[in-house]
């Protein structure tokens, strides 16, 4: 399985690979902490943009309105939803792309990684790798790895109402495809030249945010 993983994710996303300088991306599954670190990262660099997707387009808005459970989408119809969410990010006015290119540093909490876990878990891997070949890699990813039932635990002790994809068997699911999906990229690093920080999710959020400040401060030019 995760040969066969690898060789789809390299088909479609290898192809005139492009790096997207000054963007960083915070990837894990649901209640690894990635929303604790942006919150630290914002308060210590306040001239970072921080973003998150689904965003906050009327795309992005159904998305969430969907995550929380008002409606069902099929699942296939989930992967083109959040592509085209994910393309305004980047394209769209006030976008990524044009605040890196103006020199400012874009840190998403999520981007195509979480479909390439998410939505694969659901109705396979290749649609969401189709759907996301066009899109740039981060500058730096940073991969929170933690056990679905720890994680969980955290969401549940937040005494709110839970989106559809918090269910542990459905965790356990998206955390195999990460590992896969991540994996991936780290087997191709010298190709794809971007840096993956993989992040022990239970340490204490004073290590990891010491980490993830020294790894920007290297890689950040």
């Amino acid at each position: 399985m995760g040969i066969l993983i690898f060789s789809i994710i390299a088909e479609f996303l290898y192809n005139d690979i492009m790096i997207l300088n000054n963007f960083i991306v915070f990837e894990g599954i649901d209640g690894s902490g990635t929303s604790t670190q942006l919150k630290l990262l914002k308060q210590n660099n306040p001239d970072f943009e921080i973003t998150a997707e689904p965003t906050s387009t009327e795309i992005g808005k159904f998305l969430r309105r969907m995550l929380g459970g008002e409606f069902k989408v099929d699942e296939k119809t989930n992967a083109y939803l959040f592509a085209a969410d994910r393309c305004q990010h980047l394209y769209g006015e006030g976008g990524i792309i044009e605040l890196t290119k103006k020199g400012k540093i874009v840190v998403s909490d999520r981007y195509f990684f979480s479909s390439m876990a998410y939505q694969s878990a659901t109705c396979g891997i290749e649609l969401p790798a189709l759907l996301n070949s066009p899109f740039p890699l981060p500058q730096i990813l940073f991969y929170f790895v933690i056990n679905p039932e720890i994680s969980l635990s955290r969401v549940n002790s937040r005494n709110e109402k839970k989106e559809i994809y918090e269910k542990i068997e459905l965790q356990r699911k998206i955390a195999d495809m990460y590992e896969k999906v991540i994996s991936s990229y780290e087997k191709d690093s010298e190709n794809n030249h971007m840096k993956v920080v993989r992040i022990d999710a239970t340490k204490s959020i004073e290590e990891i945010e010491h980490i993830i400040n020294e790894t920007i401060k290297n890689e950040i030019k």
